[in-house]
């Protein structure tokens, strides 16, 4: 972490010096606003965090509720949602709280006894090298209040407004803050002009409503209870992730929470009558003495609870995330994200998370257009990548919810359907990388290029996020994960990893810090720093005790800031136990590795590269002004 390149402050380094713009910030909603994000849910959170990055960017966010939540739905934090909160600082903080799930355990009907249940099986919850991070376990207010304090402490000082209510929007004509906001705080409405508004106001989004855009889908007719509980119990597994399934008394998933004794149940409640709503006055007493019949003989004794509600499952979703259609001939203004343009059930656990990185893709686009780095077609991108994804989840959470629910299979009776212990367990082990938020690949498009150079990284497959790796960093021999250099500042990363000798790299290293039509020239304007658009790194394919580092090109030793100070941490190179180029499969020939501000890989190309690479830049760059 580097917080004296603006000159040295006592402190603590996580709270940033107050923006000129903050500063004279009043207390009241500014008339005219670049962002305003309504809702502080998951994906308005991070969209705050992200934009509060750029405080030239007038950024407000807005809240029904009269103050922060207390208490959230959602808990299960997927590994690249803590890569995420990496990008933000936030992982430390994030992981010293929660749970962190290790295992499933399975259990079963006995062959003894099918009455009883007894331990089947047990699968890693997350497989060895997916990620650097775990899968962890944080009730989602806690996952708000850490990105919205990360907001109120940067340079933005942004935050939330509370009891202020969406009314409706307008979209008019013309560049200066065409849409019209109608908002209202207690009996007064006002109006505020945006240039851009996001509705994350969840699954009844007024903002989704004011677009013209629905929901539609199938609610599948089948119902769960699920409760927070404090209790004590003979059941040996408490502390770990279990499936449990009975004979005919339904099933159990049971997942425990951070704090060392709270567990979350999912109770089965069966299939129900489509348009049945009397499922849902279902108590905790009566979740209860369903989970204590599923664990049978083992039970449950609840001290407190501390949430419980009942739902249906039902998997839903828009068919465009912004406000414009194909042939409209207009860029997007109003966005949706999250619960607002995609609902599913809790079983996958990628509610929380695929709204989060909605958000994390939308951020970046929006400072990109706003600080005129890119034009607004950039925004069209949202929309289009964010869909598919998307849609991919309804189509899992679909199946994976109607697979959980399935009873097991009664030997006496196959005929009857349902699953094995053993097609559980597999199923589980199978689907880990999609539990851990690593299945989704954006296609090719201007954002993300096409793999005919992909051989040269095999590790970093283009669409997919950028996969960490341990390196060294030259400069001080610090052992760390090459990925965690990657922060939520809409910066591009370029990564050059060596050839054989160096000489490919150092060749690129000189193009890259003297040539005009370079990227890193091109797009950057004359008065800001170097490294402000395209952060430049290089990987050498030897021991850090043998690189010089006075010896290489300026722009992987570029001075900036205001105090035009040397940054000594773009250069990194291989150690005993972190060589990234075999954990990686990077060719002997070295290679380009391009990642997006949201931490996906954007291409692969040779290290001799130099019209594609600046071709690809000028793909969705503006050429700046020199």
């Amino acid at each position: 972490m580097q917080y004296y390149r603006d000159g040295y402050r006592p402190g603590d380094p996580d709270l940033q010096p107050a923006a000129p713009e903050a500063a004279s910030r009043t207390a009241d909603i500014p008339s005219d606003v670049d962002v305003l994000i309504v809702g502080t849910g998951p994906a308005g959170t991070v969209l705050a965090a992200q934009l509060s990055a750029f405080p030239d960017i007038t950024t407000r966010i807005v809240e029904r509720r009269d103050a922060p939540l207390a208490l959230g739905h959602a808990d299960g934090v997927a590994c690249r949602t803590v890569e995420m909160f990496e990008a933000f600082g936030l992982a430390d903080e994030l992981m010293r709280e929660a749970y962190w799930v290790n295992e499933v355990r399975f259990w079963g009907p006995s062959d003894d006894d099918r009455s009883k249940i007894v331990r089947t099986g047990w699968v890693q919850d997350t497989p060895d090298g997916l990620s650097e991070f775990p899968h962890v376990i944080v009730n989602q207010a806690r996952m708000q209040h850490f990105l919205l304090q990360h907001a109120a402490r940067s340079a933005s000082r942004l935050e939330a407004e509370y009891g202020v209510s969406f009314v409706t929007l307008t979209v008019g004509s013309g560049d200066d803050h065409p849409v019209e906001v109608v908002l209202q705080r207690g009996d007064e409405q006002f109006t505020v002009r945006a240039n851009y508004v996001v509705g994350c106001d969840g699954a009844r989004s007024r903002v989704r409503s004011a677009i013209g855009r629905e929901l539609a889908g199938d609610a599948a007719n089948h119902a769960w209870g699920v409760m927070d509980v404090l209790a004590t119990t003979d059941f040996p597994d408490w502390r770990t992730k279990n499936v449990v399934q009975s004979a005919g008394k339904g099933s159990l998933l049971m997942i425990p929470r951070e704090g060392g004794n709270m567990v979350r149940c999912y109770v089965d409640l069966g299939e129900i009558p489509a348009g049945d709503s009397t499922i849902r006055a279902t108590t905790a007493e009566q979740l209860t003495a369903t989970a204590n019949a599923i664990l049978h003989p083992y039970a449950i004794d609840v001290k407190q609870v501390a949430w419980s509600s009942v739902y249906e499952v039902g998997q839903r979703l828009t068919d465009r995330f912004d406000d414009v259609e194909d042939d409209d001939g207009r860029t997007p203004r109003v966005f949706i994200a999250g619960d607002a343009c995609h609902t599913h059930s809790a079983k996958a656990g990628q509610g929380m998370n695929v709204s989060m990185q909605d958000a994390f893709n939308l951020g970046w686009k929006l400072a990109a257009v706003l600080q005129g780095r890119s034009a607004p077609a950039l925004l069209h991108t949202y929309s289009g990548e964010r869909q598919t994804v998307a849609k991919d989840l309804i189509d899992f959470d679909r199946f994976w919810s109607d697979f959980i629910a399935q009873p097991s299979v009664d030997p006496e009776h196959p005929e009857r359907g349902g699953v094995t212990a053993a097609q559980m367990q597999a199923e589980f082990a199978r689907q880990g990388r999609y539990t851990a938020g690593l299945a989704t690949r954006y296609e090719p498009s201007s954002l993300t290029g096409t793999d005919e150079h992909q051989a040269l990284a095999s590790g970093f497959e283009i669409g997919t996020r950028f996969h960490s790796s341990p390196a060294v960093r030259v400069a001080d021999a610090s052992r760390g994960e090459l990925g965690h250099v990657h922060r939520a500042d809409g910066r591009w990363r370029l990564y050059a990893f060596g050839d054989e000798g160096g000489r490919r790299l150092r060749s690129l290293a000189q193009w890259l810090t003297d040539a005009a039509d370079a990227p890193t020239a091109r797009f950057t304007s004359a008065d800001a720093d170097v490294d402000s658009v395209i952060d430049v790194r290089a990987v050498l394919r030897t021991d850090h005790h043998d690189v010089e580092l006075g010896a290489l090109p300026e722009i992987l030793l570029p001075r900036t800031g205001p105090l035009g100070l040397q940054d000594w941490e773009k250069v990194w190179a291989t150690g005993e136990d972190a060589d990234i180029f075999a954990a990686r499969g990077i060719a002997p020939e070295g290679a380009i590795v391009i990642v997006r501000p949201d931490q996906y890989v954007a291409h692969v190309l040779p290290l001799e590269a130099r019209e594609e690479l600046t071709a690809f830049f000028g793909g969705f760059l503006l050429e700046a002004a020199r």
